[in-house]
């Protein structure tokens, strides 16, 4: 309504002002080639607007005519534009989908249509190695390279290629290069640390870790585990060679894990062997309090060389209490009873647990049977008993166990996989074990592998 009225108003204006300028009075005198004309004032700005008006439109017509070519060629480019940029994003399509072959075709399209596209040539380089095409993707991948906006993407594939070839070597060295132009580049931090981490090179991952930024209290948190191993992992390189430096790494990763008991374990035999035992005895008495980890406790019992057995038992109800709930304490306040030929005390500490004991409670009720009251029976069925019994905890991790931390794998390197926790039932026994009171796996595959246990363990007692 409101555009009606508008159209009305100007319509009305202009009637009005025509109207106005052929009333206007007086004449023009035109003298031109021998014709001479009068006409009127109102007519004459009439005919100059009309004049000018269709010296517009005739120039619109005559450039539009002049201009076509280049419009028609603009057209063509932008239909082709459209062309690529429709086969580019069906290209994508397909290779999330996992059409690799489309993709590479949908790719080569795209680069036809458009010239110079990078993401064009990302994606049938990605094709390429979708399709097993290596050749190909890496041809493809290098020719990005001295792209600054591509070098990046293309470093990235050329690792992902390395990865997918299990060329280890490759891989760590396109996420060197990526990491030296990118360093905030998160798959180039994750990925050239996994590599130095395999290789021990632990100074090295450090420095990566601490450039990593923590915008969340999880990521906080992993970021601080990560350090902590790692100062702990360079204090048990260095704690023999350089014993001051591994005290000094202890420290800081006892100040990101507070409760870390490898690191705890490695501080505490620094201050041993330099005969700083009351040091020792308080950094371990404060992890054992959170921990009741038996490594910490054991430690402790021994902190002080050439003690008797009589004295390491002392120690060890120091710290552990003899109605504890926790089969783990007593286990290791039976074993210091046992080695201080207290058997009394030692089968009254480990009474309570033996409705399911663990392997090493096992162990430990046959040397008290035998000790105290030379049962070889007894004894036997303890031993026996220990081939079913459930297993004690150990450091597990990546199909392996280990009597001791350790920062990675050694069978894959994978960083911090070890977990303090009970072992599969399947894995092997591991030798001379049963007369030190240590750790025993066994594999109860068969009865034959059973009795063969057995037999083993018999012998050693």
């Amino acid at each position: 309504m409101r555009r009606l009225i508008i159209y009305i108003a100007l319509s009305l204006a202009i009637t009005i002002a025509i109207s106005w300028i052929l009333t206007l009075e007086g004449n023009l005198l035109i003298d031109f080639a021998g014709y001479r004309l009068q006409p009127s004032v109102g007519l004459t700005i009439i005919a100059l607007i009309a004049l000018i008006l269709l010296s517009i439109i005739l120039w619109a017509i005559i450039r539009r005519i002049i201009y076509a070519p280049k419009k028609m060629a603009q057209l063509a480019k932008e239909r082709k534009k459209e062309s690529g940029i429709k086969a580019l994003n069906e290209g994508y399509i397909a290779l999330l989908s996992g059409d690799g072959e489309r993709a590479r075709k949908m790719a080569k399209l795209a680069k036809e249509k458009l010239m110079q596209n990078n993401a064009a040539k990302l994606l049938e380089a990605r094709a390429d190695l979708m399709i097993g095409n290596m050749a190909g993707a890496r041809e493809n991948y290098r020719a990005l390279i001295a792209d600054p906006n591509t070098s990046l993407a293309a470093l990235h594939g050329l690792f992902e290629q390395a990865k997918a070839q299990n060329n280890e070597d490759a891989a760590f060295n396109f996420a060197s290069k990526a990491f030296s132009l990118a360093p905030n580049s998160v798959w180039a931090q994750q990925a050239l640390f996994r590599g130095l981490t395999k290789e021990k090179q632990w100074q090295k991952a450090l420095n990566i870790v601490q450039r990593q930024i923590a915008n969340s209290p999880a990521e906080k948190t992993r970021k601080n585990r990560k350090l902590a191993i790692l100062h702990t992992a360079i204090a048990k390189d260095l704690e023999e060679s350089d014993p001051f430096s591994a005290l000094h790494h202890v420290k800081i990763a006892l100040k990101l894990l507070p409760n870390f008991v490898p690191a705890a374990l490695i501080g505490a035999q620094v201050h041993i062997n330099k005969n700083e035992q009351r040091k020792a005895s308080s950094l371990l008495r404060r992890v054992w309090n959170n921990t009741h980890h038996p490594h910490i406790a054991l430690l402790y019992i021994n902190a002080q060389p050439g003690i008797s057995s009589i004295e390491k038992l002392k120690r060890a109800k120091q710290i552990i209490d003899e109605n504890s709930n926790n089969e783990q304490d007593a286990l290791i306040l039976a074993n210091s009873a046992i080695e201080a030929f207290e058997w009394s005390y030692a089968r009254k500490i480990l009474q309570p647990f033996l409705d399911d004991p663990t392997q090493n409670m096992c162990l430990a009720m046959a040397k008290i049977e035998e000790g105290q009251n030379n049962d070889e029976v007894k004894a036997k069925y303890y031993l026996s008993k220990a081939v079913h019994a459930r297993r004690d905890k150990i450091w597990v991790g990546d199909g392996i166990i280990s009597d001791i931390w350790l920062p990675t794998s050694p069978i894959s390197g994978k960083f911090d996989i070890f977990e303090w926790k009970t072992p599969p039932s399947a894995l092997p026994m591991k030798d001379n074990q049963a007369d030190k009171g240590e750790d025993i796996i066994i594999t109860p595959s068969s009865k034959e592998a059973n009795n063969k246990e057995i037999k083993q363990l018999n012998s050693q007692t």
